[in-house]
């Protein structure tokens, strides 16, 4: 081990868990343990599923990298966990990531901080379903507040059909979104510490509702377009909303932002993502290698992150 790598310690990659993510992350995970590993760095993989966290202390482990997705992952339980033990990690804090985990909440926040955000109603079992359809308008796109990588996400195009999009939502989480449709493309800005990596434009197959669970991590026609077409004052602009976004939201170390822009070119924020994927689909790695950073040098960026 070279002097450099040295200094990290013995890290467990935390990978896996219990999550409705749990396989996105087991890749996650796999493919940032290879990338830490081809650099000598003396990582080691750690599933919370079948480990005690006390085996971090009896493992002697220094820092923990986090390639958890979901609950109990992602949602800052098991940042507060670390935090309990003195183990420094990767990511955000324990309220960003609860803030990030939670769109209606981030939302909320986004809105009262003047950032724009599509409308929204929030759904139960006892709705006024066609008063919130004509309240948002066709389509809807209806999401469990959260979940991640668009499980139990619909988009609703006909009339009452908003009911059977709540179900489908409520049974992932109790807290279930209806949101707005907008009417353009979609990107993401990819933070990597201070900075904002350049923008991806997604371009989901013409047979495809919309970037779902398939497209993000199944099908392998899906475009991603890094530079993403825009003119270089529009990048910036919504480089920069996606660094306030982040920022409002608490988020530290590196992260993911969503954005949809309208057909007259109005950004309008979607979510924040604190633990993205670093899959072979993945698109913060997709936006580093446009950068100049490879995916070992993105994974060791992270890593450093814990060293502060």
């Amino acid at each position: 081990m070279n002097a450099s790598a040295k200094q990290f310690g013995k890290v467990a990659v935390m990978l896996g868990g219990t999550s409705a993510e749990r396989p996105v992350s087991l890749n996650s995970g796999a493919a940032v343990l290879a990338a830490l590993q081809r650099q000598g760095i003396d990582a080691h993989a750690f599933d919370p599923a079948t480990r005690n966290l006390g085996d971090l202390i009896s493992g002697e482990f220094d820092r923990v990298f986090i390639s958890l997705h979901g609950r109990l992952g992602e949602d800052g339980c098991m940042q507060g966990a670390l935090e309990v033990l003195g183990m420094p990690y990767t990511g955000s804090g324990v309220m960003a990531s609860a803030l990030g985990m939670d769109k209606w909440r981030t939302k909320l926040l986004w809105r009262a901080a003047g950032l724009p955000t599509a409308d929204w109603a929030m759904l139960n079992a006892d709705s006024d379903f066609a008063a919130v359809e004509k309240q948002l308008g066709l389509p809807i796109f209806v999401k469990p507040a959260r979940e991640g990588s668009s499980i139990g996400m619909s988009k609703v195009t006909v009339a009452g059909t908003l009911k059977a999009a709540y179900e489908t939502a409520a049974e992932h989480d109790p807290l279930v979104l209806a949101e707005t449709f907008i009417d353009g493309p979609e990107f993401t800005v990819g933070i990597l510490g201070d900075r904002a990596l350049p923008l991806i434009r997604l371009e989901p197959a013409k047979d495809a509702a919309f970037y779902d669970f398939d497209a993000k991590y199944l099908r392998n026609d899906t475009q991603y377009h890094c530079p993403a077409g825009l003119p270089e004052a529009d990048e910036q602009a919504m480089r920069q909303l996606a660094l306030d976004a982040f920022r409002l939201v608490g988020g530290r170390g590196w992260g993911r932002v969503d954005v949809m822009r309208d057909s007259l070119g109005n950004p309008y924020l979607l979510e924040v993502n604190t633990s993205p994927g670093m899959t072979d689909h993945s698109l913060v790695p997709m936006a580093a290698r446009v950068a100049g950073l490879d995916f070992d040098t993105l994974c060791l960026t992270i890593l450093e992150q814990t060293l502060a």
